[in-house]
Parts: structure tokens; sequence; C-alpha cells
């Protein structure tokens, strides 16, 4: 009981769970969902760039038109819209700053908001259901890329090589999301009605991360080797990220 007394209070996440399935705006459909998983997981078993890049390519696809949809839909009235729910993905040690750093990009690049809480081991983050779905699926298989990336070569790599290495893989990663985002959003015929929907949602994300965490700090890391930035960056370049990325900070 005493150790019990000491633990840490981790904060309820009082928000109703998303609901929906094919063709309304909660969660992913699974055989979609199922669909995404089989074209990351090649993606991530290939050896051949070209085709990690168009595997991950048409899993991003699904995964973009599935989120824009239910937007889209949302705003027009033709199915009441979910509002933002919130989901806990671990972040293991070690550099757990960078990789809660990865998971921020993602999560930002896919109109999510991510907390972390440092002294339990994980990140909130909060957006509506196909975002949430889309942030774990492309962070882990963005982790497991990173991964394979840092152990090519040399395997004696230093400590600040290696967290180096990974907070320049996040924040390279963090551009060519928020370019790709950009670039789906101007795409799509209906961007009278997408701007505005996409708006609505991310404030009431922002509304709903304020709700559930009304005091938080922000956290800065520092890169302390060169060659392990300029190595994280090459593989962040890269790396198949596209599971999914029309999405917004």
């Amino acid at each position: 009981m005493c150790l019990y007394g000491r633990l840490p209070r981790i904060p309820a996440l009082d928000v109703p769970p998303a609901s929906g399935g094919v063709g309304g705006t909660g969660a992913v459909a699974p055989k979609m969902l199922a669909r995404v998983r089989a074209l990351l997981a090649k993606a991530e078993s290939t050896g051949f760039p070209e085709e990690a890049e168009a595997l991950s390519a048409k899993a991003q696809h699904l995964m973009a038109r599935h989120s824009i949809d239910a937007a889209l839909l949302a705003a027009r009235g033709g199915v009441p819209g979910d509002g933002p729910g919130a989901r806990r993905i671990g972040v293991d040690r070690p550099y757990e700053g960078a990789k809660a750093l990865l998971l921020d990009a993602v999560a930002a690049a896919n109109r999510c908001q991510a907390v972390w809480s440092a002294e339990h081991g994980f990140c909130t983050v909060v957006g509506h259901a196909p975002d949430l779905d889309a942030v774990e699926l492309l962070y882990t298989s963005l982790l497991v890329q990173a991964d394979r990336a840092l152990h090519t070569g040399r395997t004696n790599r230093s400590r600040d090589f290696r967290e180096s290495f990974l907070i320049a893989y996040a924040s390279r990663i963090r551009e060519r999301l928020t370019a790709a985002t950009a670039a789906e959003e101007s795409a799509d015929p209906a961007p009278d009605l997408l701007l505005p929907a996409l708006a609505s949602r991310a404030l009431a994300v922002e509304d709903t991360t304020r709700r559930l965490f009304p005091a938080t700090t922000t956290s800065r890391l520092r890169a302390r080797d060169a060659e392990g930035w300029q190595h994280g960056e090459s593989a962040a370049d890269r790396a198949t990220l596209h599971e999914r990325t029309n999405r917004r900070r």
C-alpha cells in the first residue's frame, strides 16, 4: 500500500470512445486497416527502395482518402461526426525523448496532438479515430525503419550518435510529412468544403487536449553528434513514411 501511494497519478481520459466503421466517420474499417498493415509490412521488409516507396504510397492513399472522406461527410451532414478521442502509445527506452519527438511529428502531420508523459513511459495522442489509427500505424512503421537504419553498418555507435540520429530523423520526418500533408489537401477537388471541415476538426482536437492536459510544458532535445545528425537525416529521406500523411498538426 505504501508503494501504491507513491505511484504517480495517471490522468483519466474522460473522452467518449470513437465509434464508426465502413462508411462512418469513426474508426477505420478493419478491412482497410488490414490492407494498410500488409502494405507497410511489405514496405518494411523489402530490400528495394522503389518497391517500398510504392507500397507505402498506396497505404498513404488508402488512409488519406478515408480521413478526407470522413471529414467531408461530416461537414455535409450526411453522418454525424464523432468528437476527438485519445489513445496512449508506449514510448520505450532508450532515447525515449527522441522517440516521443518522432511520435509528435507523426501526430502533428495527422491532425492530432501528442502529450508525452515521461514518468509513465507513454504519449497520449488526441485526435479523431481515423487519424489515431494512422498515427499508430505510421509511427510503428517509422520506428522499425529507423531501428534498421541505425543498426546498418557499424554497430559500435556512441549514445550521443544514436540519440542525435533519432532526433534528426524525427525532425526530417516532420518536414516530409508536413509537405505531404499540404500536397494531399491541395489536390482535393472540394477545397472550399474540405478546409473549413479540417479546421473545425483541428479546433476540436485542440480544445480536447487542453481539457485533458490543462498544464503542459515544452521539452527541448539537443543533438550532440554531427555525424549522427547527418546519418539520421539521410535515413529519414530514405524512409517510406507514406502510410498516410495528409494530416495537419
